[in-house]
């Protein structure tokens, strides 16, 4: 659970995770979950690790380390999009480890080596899945 605030200025708590996979190796995801689904968004994995040590980010995502109330390390996250906004806070231990599973699975670098042109091109040519089928 993390808190976040929302546009009423009300802090709400809120569970939350962070997830990484190798086949799209330069985004992260978080989901939040709000309600009987999970909200899902997707970012660059270089956001979050960045943001563990400065701010960094414009526009629809931003990321900084902070201090939450109490004085705990914390990494701020904000999310923009036409229909608001939304400020939560993760715990910098948790992201933290998290980030060194993501550049132990991916190091900084290594990225084109786990992409799937193929998937990548199979996709573009065929955006609605039909894969060349009438």
């Amino acid at each position: 659970m993390e808190r976040l605030g929302f546009p009423d200025g009300e802090r709400r708590w809120i569970a939350v995770s962070l997830s990484y996979d190798p086949a799209d190796p330069w985004a992260v995801a978080l989901d939040l979950y709000v309600g009987p689904a999970a909200v899902r968004w997707t970012f660059g994995r270089e956001l979050l690790v960045g943001g563990l040590h400065e701010p960094v980010g414009e526009g629809d995502v931003m990321v900084s380390p902070s201090l939450d109330d109490a004085g705990r390390a914390v990494v701020v996250i904000e999310l923009r999009s036409p229909d608001g906004s939304l400020v939560g806070m993760l715990p910098a231990r948790e992201v933290g480890a998290f980030v060194r599973g993501v550049l132990d699975t991916v190091p900084a670098g290594a990225e084109t080596a786990h992409l799937d042109v193929d998937a990548l091109v199979d996709l573009m040519l065929h955006p609605d899945g039909q894969h060349g089928r009438s």
